[in-house]
């Protein structure tokens, strides 16, 4: 009787919704949560076990400094991801501990030099991208990647913030184009690249300075455009506010635009963008 009761309190909980998504964190996350509730059902494990158990799927302590949303790789279909900058190396690698043992893809980003060389040693199997300033674990071998996405820079200095996209769609699932160094003031480097423009599904395009390039690809493609302002040029593009207010003004149509230098934002937005039938 009591097995029933919590299977039903379990069933119904707003934190266990019924959901069914190819990403493979949320299957793996679904299926352990299905195996708990049969082995509780059979009465191999004892409901106060269970529910020990099931408490850090809506959230878990870190010290006293991280409550990580273990839960969010069910609901979304991809792991919590760690905003590296302002965190100490050592709560980068006590959460980055937490997430690893749950998930078998791990994204940590805004992280220097300083703060890799101080966590890779705790964790063999991540990796630093110096480029995109991210830490990475990926399990996931073997994992077939949809292609889609193209990222594509302005200029040379864009090219960080562009990896950091780059990289956050590829983690996810998607097969990643790049094309950089092709702005307005070469306009012959893009025009050259057409073919490729127009068979991708999703453009992340990446510019600082006066911010035009994203216009520009929204005229010649039919597909979603991702604008990206970058902080890079000179006193007066008012670290990247200049070529934001560039994009947000577009007259090109089907340009959205994310936050200056928000590389990951647009990785993300890509990715589900191109994951759509």
């Amino acid at each position: 009787m009591i097995n029933t009761v919590f299977l039903a309190f379990i069933c119904v909980h707003p934190w266990f919704p019924l959901l069914y998504c190819e990403e493979r964190d949320r299957i793996m996350q679904e299926e352990s949560i299905r195996l708990l509730l049969e082995e509780v059902s059979r009465g191999v494990v004892a409901v106060d076990d269970a529910v020990e158990r099931l408490r850090t799927l809506p959230y878990e302590t870190v010290g006293n400094f991280a409550h990580l949303d273990q839960h969010r790789a069910l609901r979304t279909g991809f792991p919590e991801v760690v905003f590296g900058q302002g965190k100490t190396p050592d709560q980068v690698a006590q959460i980055v501990e937490r997430l690893a043992g749950r998930n078998d893809r791990v994204l940590v980003t805004r992280v220097s030099e300083e703060m890799s060389a101080a966590v890779l040693p705790r964790f063999p199997e991540m990796v630093y991208h110096a480029q995109a300033r991210a830490l990475v674990l990926d399990r996931a071998n073997g994992r077939v990647k949809k292609p889609g996405v193209l990222v594509a820079t302005a200029g040379t200095a864009d090219v960080p913030v562009a990896e950091e996209a780059a990289l956050t769609a590829d983690l996810m699932g998607s097969a990643v184009e790049r094309i950089y160094d092709v702005g307005v003031a070469g306009i012959h480097r893009l025009l050259n690249q057409l073919d490729r423009l127009r068979q991708a599904r999703v453009i992340v395009v990446v510019a600082g300075m006066d911010g035009a390039l994203p216009s520009v690809v929204g005229g010649l493609v039919s597909v979603p455009v991702i604008a990206v302002p970058t902080s890079v040029g000179y006193g007066a593009s008012f670290h990247g506010l200049a070529a934001l207010l560039t994009m947000l003004n577009s007259c090109a149509a089907g340009v959205a635009v994310v936050n200056i230098d928000n590389g990951f934002g647009a990785g993300v937005l890509a990715h589900r963008i191109n994951s759509m039938e």
